[in-house]
């Protein structure tokens, strides 16, 4: 049996148990300490923080994530990071309603129900829980999809759906060329099968009590938990301006428009805007577009970025460019909320 150790972390006054064969973050899911991450693969730096007192190592990290010049400061990934002393360790990042008020991480059963293309690309994939009888998650969050057949393996994506419906699930999925998930979705993969889940994950969620507009940068599959946000701000009549740039390349690689459109509609001020990057020939009567990449346009139309909220999803490469237009725009980084994915899980 592993030894296990105590980890304290400030400037929160929380303390818990971590043994040696798991991650610092995984301990605090297994307790219901729900600390900020991403990608959970020591690529996305969203979990950094510094020790300040004991023995941890890390492994299989990103030196983009976490360089050299930090970790010999004491910066760690806790995603990456195994504890082999009582530790404190202070949060560089965190949301003092989320820590101890998250979702609890549940291993999830359900049943395909249907498997239905939205573009050439993107298939959106319905579910109908099986156990447990409730399954408890925020808007915006994301799940590990097992994939069948193959022990220990997952997948990350964002639920499309909200709380006010737990027991019926959707996903929108990318499908890459190659990809191992990709690959059954087009095959194996048939209404009436099990598929097993768990989560939820992420802090891709609106928060309780801000007043700022919210802006929404979403592209290929990152639609499903802006998605998600839109149908709970209709559902709950949130009172903010929500703004949603959707990026691809052709009026073929938009959807949802129609839902999009009725649910602006009963948001008190909310604006869509397709960025496309190649052409805007054939798009549907009545929606707004703009030629160029979406965060160009997100620039161009938001000069007040930093007196909003930014929720950003999709491709990593989107994500960095839309993080880098936060960093150049001066808006804090706590009012830019993302998950971003690594390509392991665009399969």
């Amino acid at each position: 049996m592993a030894d296990t150790h105590r980890v304290t972390f400030v400037p929160v006054d929380i303390e818990m148990e971590v043994t040696e064969d798991e991650t610092i973050l995984d301990a605090a899911f297994r307790q219901g300490i729900h600390l900020m991450h991403g990608c959970r693969e020591g690529r996305c730096s969203a979990c950094k923080s510094m020790v300040l007192d004991g023995d941890v190592q890390m492994d299989d990290y990103s030196t983009f994530a976490c360089n050299e010049a930090e970790t010999n400061e004491g910066y760690v990934l806790l995603c990456r990071t195994y504890a082999y002393d009582d530790c404190e360790i202070e949060l560089l990042n965190f949301d003092e309603d989320e820590l101890l008020g998250g979702a609890p991480i549940q291993d999830v059963r359900t049943t395909i129900t249907a498997i239905e293309p939205m573009t050439a690309d993107i298939v959106s994939v319905k579910l109908d829980l099986t156990e447990p009888t409730e399954f408890e998650f925020k808007a915006g969050q994301f799940c590990d999809i097992h994939i069948p057949g193959h022990d220990d393996t997952t997948r990350s994506f964002s639920l499309a759906t909200t709380p006010s419906n737990p027991k019926q699930l959707e996903f929108l999925i990318k499908k890459y060329s190659g990809g191992l998930f990709a690959g059954m979705l087009d095959s194996t993969l048939q209404p009436g099968q099990p598929l097993s889940l768990t989560g939820p994950y992420g802090s891709f969620t609106i928060k309780d009590g801000h007043v700022l507009p919210i802006v929404l940068i979403g592209g290929g599959a990152g639609m499903a938990p802006v998605l998600s946000l839109l149908r709970h701000a209709s559902e709950t009549g949130l009172n903010r301006p929500m703004r949603f740039y959707y990026g691809a390349r052709t009026a073929a690689d938009l959807f949802y428009l129609d839902e999009i459109a009725a649910l602006g509609a009963s948001i008190a001020e909310f604006s869509f805007t397709a960025c496309l990057s190649e052409s805007t020939d054939d798009l549907p009567p009545g929606v707004s577009v703009e030629h160029g990449m979406v965060t160009d346009i997100v620039e161009r139309n938001e000069p007040n970025l930093a007196r909003t909220e930014v929720y950003l999803c999709g491709p990593p490469p989107m994500v960095d460019a839309a993080l880098a237009l936060t960093d150049a725009a001066s808006v804090p980084k706590d009012q830019v909320f993302y998950d971003k994915f690594t390509s392991p899980a665009f399969d």
